[in-house]
């Protein structure tokens, strides 16, 4: 139900209240948080400039600068990440179409290849660009492909979340056994995503550390991706955004991303 915007890559909107019937039952359920986190607003397209910053158990940072194009088609989502810095992976670039009703292609561009080459499904566990992102959470978790279960409520910092369990359905191909999202309930928001295994182990934790509204668009401005088995940190960071530009179609094709 997340998924990096800084990818997907990375940012929402939309105040609603939530409450219990009469009978002392929550009024909403599991499904409906998901979808409203799906389809919360994020804008016609947007363009940000941000930063990656990867920090190993030692404290060893690398720091990388990136731009993030998106856009809202209808019930379908496109983006295209293009890296500006350090020298190293200048020039990288990363596509993510969503097809109604097909799995999400990705296409990866290397500037030493030349061309881009199409992630597989069987390629989606493996981490993208050697963050702690994979290929996987770098698109949008269909809501129908996963069973979701409201289990509770909780108050993180302030902010009354739900807090709603993802299981993929059979038939659903993903790395994770299970998610567990922590869902800011006047904001459609994931604040924090627990990731677990299919043994269920916990192995990788998401949070929002800060949000500010743009625009009128909730938007994450940092996120951090934690992976527990290495002890290896992702922190993505919005340094500017800028909502509804009229972005072309044309922006987001295989053609354009190995234009470099």
């Amino acid at each position: 139900m997340g998924r990096i915007r800084a990818a997907e890559i990375f940012l929402c909107c939309a105040a609603l209240a939530f409450g219990h019937d009469t009978a002392g039952v929550w009024a909403i359920d599991g499904t409906t948080v998901a979808r409203r986190v799906y389809d919360r607003n994020v804008g016609n397209d947007a363009v940000a400039d941000a930063e990656m910053t990867l920090v190993d158990r030692s404290g060893h940072q690398v720091v990388r600068k990136f731009r993030v194009l998106t856009k809202t088609d209808g019930p379908v989502r496109k983006a295209l990440i293009r890296f500006l810095s350090p020298a190293d992976i200048e020039g990288t670039g990363f596509l993510v179409l969503e097809k109604e009703g097909s799995e999400t292609e990705q296409f990866l561009f290397l500037p030493a290849l030349r061309r881009a080459r199409r992630i597989v499904s069987s390629q989606k566990a493996r981490s993208f660009v050697n963050s702690d992102f994979t290929y996987e959470d770098m698109e949008r978790r269909p809501v129908e492909s996963f069973e979701h279960t409201l289990v509770g409520e909780e108050v993180l910092d302030t902010v009354p979340c739900w807090v709603v369990d993802a299981t993929p359905k059979p038939g659903t191909a993903s790395q994770y056994g299970r998610i567990r999202s922590w869902v800011a309930k006047d904001m459609d928001v994931p604040l924090r995503l627990h990731y677990f295994d299919p043994k269920g182990r916990h192995i990788k934790t998401y949070q929002v550390p800060s949000l500010q509204q743009i625009e009128g668009i909730w938007t994450e401005m940092e996120v951090l991706m934690h992976n527990l088995e290495d002890d290896h940190r992702t922190i993505l960071k919005t340094l500017t955004i800028d909502y509804n530009t009229g972005l072309d179609d044309a922006t987001f094709s295989v053609r354009n991303l190995e234009t470099w």
